[in-house]
């Protein structure tokens, strides 16, 4: 039978983008079908936004900062519209390289939404388009509250394009999305109440990262309130008022829930082309990005595995290479590295410490310090960094990070471990000095030996595996 297209990519985000240009590469006829913006979550409304708005924030505690350091600095002032519009030119500039990168390289591009009609049959924008093979990258999507009163939240897509910084935030959540906003709000001035279910942030982390990030974010100013949730939001006129299931009441002027991200499969038609899915609508893939039908294909956030910009990237180029190229390139996907853009932020790869011990001991090193510009700066900021090391083959299983340039540093140390150093190889290598990298070669005390919880622990404290996995970490999604 002929096609219209040998590829049908739906979804312009990044893994869908990099999927089409490298089919197209191999000669394929590739369409594209994207119905918002193209770069999709991350370009638009998740990692680079967010970041931008994070560095803005970074500003006000540099200015205070600078001080420590001999510098004369005159009251500041922040202009939000003024970070918006500088923030929204950027996106404007990115949607028009995505859109020059799938135009360059062959790729028919509609500005529709795409659903399937049957398993080689799609409806896109109103046209009956058929392809041989399609890709499902869709990604993900807020959910949306359901509490009385949930008509006065917002969520994460919406907070790109607030008029104004509002003076006082409730932010609902304890994942990616959660931390970082409210670092960024507070850091621009707002004041900040968290409120999330756990005893502490970040579910899925390592629980030394976890808790040194809530004492950072304790010390900086924003209030915490674990262990309970949102029970009704009520209007004051143009303010808030939260009720919280404790009890507690708190007028704001601003309530955004960061609860989680679920696949973006809702209407795809996915059942007319015999696609299976989760309860969550996750669309269900075996290793080669494969679905229920052999030539239907899915990747990035849409799957609900590791939610990762960078992961759907790899899935998408490994997909174009192994449908249309001379062989598969591949990625090493058994210990990815991440950040989180708190304040300060977190850098992490590899297995958390509870991960570790259930696999046998594991040698633990910790340190925690004052970081040499806040030695001056005054501020009372903190780093940490762990190793988590096999006790019996001293292999470097995870690398943790709380503290400036966190990010930066992880990737370097993710090389390693994916490569398989000991602690040996660690120890023997040369720092570079005066940094807070250096830190991570130069520990030479071991803090404790982590073990498997007993039945008695595991009893008292609930599964160990409730607090870890790479997939539990992604349903919180990077915004």
């Amino acid at each position: 039978m002929s096609y219209d297209f040998d590829l049908f990519v739906i979804g312009g985000g990044s893994g869908g983008v990099r999927c089409a240009r490298i089919a197209a590469s191999h000669g394929a006829r590739v369409g594209v079908a994207e119905e918002r913006f193209w770069g999709g979550t991350c370009v638009n409304v998740g990692c680079v936004p967010k970041k931008l708005l994070v560095m803005a924030s970074e500003y006000g505690a540099a200015l205070q900062d600078a001080r420590g350091f001999g510098w004369d600095v005159p009251p500041a002032r922040h202009d939000w519209a003024a970070l918006i519009a500088a923030k929204d030119h950027e996106i404007t500039r990115l949607n028009g390289i995505y859109r020059r990168l799938l135009e360059g390289a062959g790729c028919t591009i509609f500005d529709a939404r795409a659903t399937f009609l049957d398993a080689h049959t799609l409806d896109v924008g109103g046209r009956r388009v058929t392809a041989g093979r399609i890709v499902v990258a869709t990604g993900g999507a807020p959910v949306r509250p359901d509490f009385p009163g949930a008509a006065h939240t917002i969520v994460s897509d919406d907070a790109f394009y607030l008029k104004a910084l509002p003076r006082r935030i409730v932010i609902l959540g304890g994942g990616y999305i959660a931390v970082e906003f409210a670092g960024l709000f507070a850091g621009l001035g707002a004041t900040v109440d968290l409120v999330y279910r756990q005893p502490l942030p970040l579910r899925g982390f390592d629980e030394d990262l976890r808790t040194a990030l809530a004492e950072a974010m304790e010390t900086g100013g924003i209030r915490l309130h674990p262990g309970t949730t949102i029970a009704s939001v009520t209007a004051a006129g143009e303010a808030k008022r939260v009720v919280l299931a404790d009890g507690t009441d708190i007028e704001a002027d601003l309530v955004f829930v960061a609860t989680g991200r679920l696949p973006n499969t809702k209407g795809l038609g996915l059942d007319r082309a015999g696609v299976a899915t989760d309860g969550f609508g996750a669309v269900l893939v075996e290793g080669q990005a494969q679905t229920s039908v052999p030539h239907i294909f899915a990747i990035g956030d849409v799957t609900n595995r590791l939610n990762l910009t960078p992961v759907a990237i790899a899935e998408g180029h490994a997909l174009a290479e192994r449908l249309f190229g001379p062989g598969p390139r591949e990625w090493v996907l058994d210990a990815v590295a991440t950040a989180v853009f708190s304040s300060p932020p977190i850098g992490t790869v590899g297995m958390t410490e509870e991960q570790a011990a259930l696999q046998g001991p594991a040698d633990i090193y910790v340190t925690r310090f004052t970081p040499m510009r806040h030695t001056l700066s005054g501020r009372p900021r903190r780093t940490l960094m762990k190793l988590v090391v096999c006790q019996q083959t001293q292999r470097v299983l995870g690398a943790h990070m709380l503290g400036e340039d966190a990010p930066e540093i992880i990737q370097g140390l993710s090389i390693a471990i994916n490569t398989g150093a000991t602690k040996q190889d660690f120890d023997r290598t040369v720092g570079v000095h005066p940094t807070a990298a250096e830190e991570f070669v130069t520990l030479r005390t071991r803090t404790r030996v982590a073990l498997a919880p007993t039945v008695e622990e595991v009893d008292a404290t609930g599964t160990p595996a409730e607090e870890m996995g790479a997939a539990e970490m992604g349903v919180g999604g990077g915004a």
